[in-house]
């Protein structure tokens, strides 16, 4: 079959529908490049009695084909003996081609539809069109229905954390908080599946499957799950509902794939997350993200804003609308309810994630989980205690904003930084440390399955943002691409801010090691780790690195700023 480009089962609720669907990019060459007459053969043939197909190849033509195909859908499951199904069509950015969704039952007779259509559509051109649609009627309606979805409802509450920057970070905070309680906690995020504290698999589970695993252990009591839109787009959600949803941020990352092409697009998938909230649930809002704020159109929960202005818009429509908000005042974290006194929580400076109220996305971060802690019920004194003992560290939050201090007065950062957002972060936390006359040292890279601008773009910020700059590349995450090509892109945007003496080092050990021989005292080292975390460890280890305590690095803070000050 021609017409059939993929045909993806979609486990649970996913972009097109809040249950098991079925995706299907289709090719519809067969109707952009047929004649009015077989066009027009084909609108009466799904009920389409009155329409306009357009010249061929025209937008008309394709606004036509989306009508036609999901109509073509209706008829096919109708003659089958399913009637009333719901069907989305939607373009994509080749013309020849649309994604058709349309939810199931049963697996067998689900597939067999999506194969049905492809086969009716691949008949267009032959004079048999009619035939063919009663024939793929007739395929249907003979498969094995097959199993039921095997998206699990669950029976502990669940916190479901999405976005594009601070997830992992936010979900490990309400874990943390959560075992501060004395609850047995189950979570899942990009670097594996834990129950109370331990690893019990490691990998990438920010997808359905690592869900379904959480709510697997035995004597979960809360669950924690790291929502990426990948495994919202390929496989959909993994559970029916949440009962917490938190949305960090939703800004530009791995645009170009899945059909996703603009970061509009990008926030309507992460908008499944709080639109699978429970009625009785919260969702857990950035109020200072205008995408991920009009998540509140789409989701049942009751809005829980969190915003570091207090007077924001954002916080005043929250508590006109009976919901809550927690935000920054007079330097407490606080949380704000309708007709009541602020309840200040603890003070930024004694939240160790805020690197003494250094980062603001950490702030951010713990805004959100410190109200999807509360939201999801538990004690204001475990919230105050969680907060307070959750440390950037390689313990707490491993290849997040981790601090070190090296022999000769050299200080590094490993993050993540993994788009724009997250080497502005990274650069903003390595300036406030900084004091002057010191260098921001910038260990560079990219991993392969992002696109060229961006690509481009990061080495335009951190060239920018730094005073030496070096490319440590990932091997292990080249995704398709040379490390040629990377290095090209990253020299590029780098160039276009006048920056052109760069080294490049094959691997991120040897970018670190190499930035710290030529770094002096009082320079800051910074690297953007995403494939050789545990070896980077290693190596400061080896080189008498140790982590920077709280108190530590808000003696750093406070030295560098003194030094602004005079």
């Amino acid at each position: 079959m021609t017409s059939l480009v993929e045909l993806r089962v979609l486990e649970g609720p996913n972009l097109y529908f809040p249950r098991a669907a079925v995706k299907l990019t289709l090719d519809i060459s067969t109707i952009a490049d047929a004649s009015e007459e077989t066009a027009l053969r084909l609108a009466r043939r799904v009920g389409l009695r009155s329409t306009r197909p357009g010249a061929p190849g025209s937008g008309f033509r394709q606004r036509f084909a989306a009508r036609a195909v999901g109509r073509l859908v209706r008829a096919i499951a109708a003659e089958a003996g399913t009637s009333r199904l719901a069907v989305r069509v939607r373009p994509t950015s080749d013309p020849d081609r649309l994604v058709v969704a349309y939810p199931w039952r049963h697996r067998g007779r689900a597939r067999a539809l999506g194969e049905a259509v492809a086969h009716a559509l691949d008949a267009l051109p032959t004079p048999d069109l009619e035939a063919a649609v009663s024939a793929a009627a007739a395929e249907v309606a003979a498969a094995d229905p097959g199993e039921p979805p095997s998206t699990i409802t669950p029976r502990i509450p669940v916190v479901a954390v999405t976005g594009t920057n601070g997830k992992t970070t936010t979900s490990r905070m309400v874990a943390h908080i959560a075992r501060t309680s004395g609850l047995v906690v189950g979570w899942s995020n990009t670097d594996g599946i834990y129950r109370d504290g331990v690893l019990v698999e490691a990998g990438d589970y920010s997808g359905p499957s690592g869900a379904g695993r959480v709510l697997s252990l035995p004597g979960v009591q809360l669950a924690v799950t790291e929502t990426a839109r990948g495994g919202i787009l390929l496989k959909g959600m993994g559970i029916s509902r949440n009962d917490v949803s938190v949305v960090t941020n939703v800004t530009a990352d791995h645009l170009g794939q899945q059909g996703i092409d603009t970061v509009d697009q990008l926030a309507e998938v992460k908008s499944v997350v709080p639109r699978s909230t429970r009625k009785s649930g919260w969702a857990v809002l950035n109020g200072d993200d205008p995408r991920v704020l009009a998540m509140r159109a789409v989701t049942a929960g009751q809005p829980w804003i969190f915003s570091r202005d207090p007077d924001s818009p954002s916080v005043r429509e929250a508590l006109d609308a009976g919901g809550r908000a927690t935000t920054v005042i007079d330097g407490w974290i606080s949380v704000l309810a309708p007709g009541a006194d602020p309840d200040p929580l603890v003070e930024l400076v004694d939240v160790p994630m805020t690197l003494a109220g250094l980062s603001r996305f950490n702030i951010e971060n713990a805004l959100a989980a410190a109200s999807a802690a509360l939201a999801v019920g538990l004690g204001r004194e475990h919230v105050v205690t969680g907060l307070r003992s959750f440390r950037p560290d390689a313990e707490h939050n491993p290849g997040r904003m981790n601090f070190f201090s090296l022999p000769g007065d050299v200080s590094v950062v490993m993050d993540l930084a993994h788009n724009e957002a997250g080497l502005e972060a990274l650069l903003e936390i390595m300036d406030g440390v900084r004091r002057p006359g010191a260098r921001l040292m910038l260990g560079l890279g990219a991993v392969g399955d992002r696109t060229d601008e961006l690509i481009d773009a990061l080495g335009e910020i951190g060239a920018k943002g730094s005073d030496v700059v070096a490319i440590g590349h990932k091997a292990h995450y080249l995704r398709g691409r040379s490390m040629d090509e990377i290095d090209r892109l990253l020299r590029a945007g780098a160039a276009r801010v006048g920056v052109t003496d760069i080294d490049t080092h094959d691997t991120e050990v040897g970018c670190l090691a190499a930035l710290v021989e030529r770094a002096g005292p009082g320079d800051v080292v910074g690297l953007m780790c995403h494939a050789e975390r545990p070896q980077a460890y290693e190596w400061l280890e080896s080189h008498g690195g140790t982590p920077d305590s709280p108190e530590v690095l808000a003696a750093k803070v406070r030295a560098a700023r003194a030094g602004e000050a005079r």
